[in-house]
């Protein structure tokens, strides 16, 4: 339902009271495809089928969410009566140019820590009312999300930290008041942080702009003594240090760049002769 919602918007944004092409225009059948003008690892599959479902138009596909492609490849074909399919062209073409742009960079940095044993997280770092979205591009390019909102997980950041006096007392609390399911993540800046976080009953700490050093001491002492807490190095983290904090042996990087640091790659629908 949030996605149809998703979609009715988008499209209302671009036709507004009605598509001018449309009034002076015949209705004729027509096909058309979209090609790639550039490489890269397709996505928005999944939100386009929908749209086409929506609007009464047929697709046929060359590519999934998650496919590699290559400039010059026909990634889909769509057909349908002319009217309705040159309204919904640049819906169309947004939703696959934001999706597989997304899911471009993820592969990117997916690819550098292949085989290492860590996994790539998101964060809530999305536009405004794209989270959704932005999050199921990440997805598409072999990255996996981090929590969705502020209600599935419950992260104490160092904002929220200055609030608390009793870190231990607050905890005890916190589990008689979250969902049984629900996890709990500390942020930590340092080795100390990071030691009472664990003490205090973490599910996953998180070493926040730590150096690689740092980090490797927090993962020895997690080893050592609290092996069932999951480690999460988020801060500084581009396709050049990746690996290196991959190294240290936390179980996941969190990197908000995969999204908002991600260039458009170029897409075109052409109409057949």
């Amino acid at each position: 339902m949030l996605k149809q919602r998703f979609i009715e918007a988008l499209v209302a944004e671009d036709v507004g009271r009605g598509d001018l092409f449309s009034r002076i225009s015949e209705s004729v059948d027509i096909r058309a495809y979209v090609v790639a003008k550039s490489d890269g690892v397709f996505g928005g599959r999944e939100y386009i089928e929908l749209l086409a479902q929506m609007y009464g138009i047929a697709l046929m596909w060359d590519v999934k969410d998650g496919s590699t492609f290559h400039t010059g490849e026909k990634l889909f074909y769509v057909s349908g009566d002319s009217k309705t399919l040159l309204s919904l062209e640049r819906s169309i073409l947004d939703m696959a140019l934001h999706a597989s742009s997304i899911a471009t960079l993820t592969a990117q940095y997916v690819k550098a820590i292949e085989g290492m044993g860590v996994k790539l997280l998101d964060t809530r770092k999305t536009r405004p009312l794209l989270r959704e979205f932005e999050k199921y591009a990440v997805r598409c390019g072999g990255g996996l999300n981090h929590r969705m909102g502020l209600d599935d997980c419950l992260m104490l950041k160092d904002t929220h930290l200055k609030t608390i006096d009793d870190l231990d007392a607050f905890m005890a609390e916190v589990r008689q008041k979250i969902p049984f399911t629900a996890k709990v993540e500390i942020e930590c800046e340092t080795l100390e942080m990071a030691q009472r976080a664990m003490k205090a009953g973490a599910d996953i700490v998180m070493c926040d702009n730590m150096s690689l050093e740092e980090t490797k001491e927090v993962v020895a002492y997690r080893n050592a003594y609290y092996p069932h807490i999951l480690l999460e190095a988020s801060g500084n983290v581009t396709l050049e240090t990746i690996v290196e904090i991959a190294a240290t042996g936390v179980d996941a990087i969190s990197s908000g760049a995969i999204i908002h640091q991600a260039n458009w790659i170029d897409l075109s629908m052409r109409v057949e002769a």
